[in-house]
């Protein structure tokens, strides 16, 4: 599946990659797959939900965040780096302490019990 965004002379590319099946993720934990040239961290959530955030974490530079801890705080699902413990939201990659520090969140999809990410790149 692959949708156009943007107008004008430089427009975006979204594509689908497959890149796991639902049933290979253990609720809580992270895994990481690279996406294109991107590295992606997904995660199952206990009520089943599923997320992609990037992978490197801001604030060391590490790719380690399919490492970090699941959790919430209050309704918001986040990911904890196991680097200096900052939780992001898994739904749009904010930092919860830092307001101007993210990571990038991808869209998910769930066809067929395969999970596909969307990564942007130029048409």
């Amino acid at each position: 599946m692959t949708a156009v965004l943007g107008s004008g002379t430089q427009s975006l590319v979204r594509q689908w990659v497959p890149v796991c099946r639902y049933d290979d993720l253990i609720p809580e934990r992270g895994v990481a797959a690279l996406v294109g040239e991107v590295q992606v961290a997904i995660f199952r959530t206990y009520e089943g939900e599923v997320y992609a955030v990037g992978n490197a974490d801001p604030f060391s530079g590490a790719y380690v965040m399919s490492r970090g801890i699941v959790g919430s705080a209050g309704t918001t699902p986040t990911v904890a780096s196991p680097m200096f413990k900052q939780a992001f939201d898994l739904r749009t990659g904010q930092c919860l302490a830092e307001p101007g520090v993210a990571i990038p969140a991808y869209p998910v999809s769930c066809e067929g019990g395969i999970i596909s990410i969307a990564v942007e790149g130029p048409s």
